[in-house]
């Protein structure tokens, strides 16, 4: 059998401001649970103001996950913690 062609992602998550609890934020995205997609480390990356923005990157299966809108869309979807999300990185693997 072919090994199923993946990618990995790095989104860009931008809290709306340096009050927002970026834990909570982060344990929100991890619940967001899509077949083919597996979340897997993050870090806070400075954006200047005193916030922080998650940077965090996920694995998806090709076939499973054809597109990150419908990854981008659910985190958006957490709008107590989220104003925006970017695609940082895209790589086939």
């Amino acid at each position: 059998a072919e090994k199923a062609a993946k990618s990995s992602v790095v989104f860009d998550v931008k809290p709306w401001d340096d009050t927002t609890d970026m834990k909570a934020l982060e344990e929100a995205v991890r619940k967001i649970s899509i077949e083919g997609l597996s979340w897997g480390a993050a870090k806070l990356a400075p954006i200047g103001y005193g916030i922080n923005k998650l940077q965090v990157m996920a694995t998806i299966i090709d076939d499973l996950v054809p597109s990150t809108e419908v990854v981008e869309e659910q985190i958006t979807e957490l709008e107590d913690y989220v104003q925006s999300v970017d695609i940082a990185a895209f790589n086939k693997i």
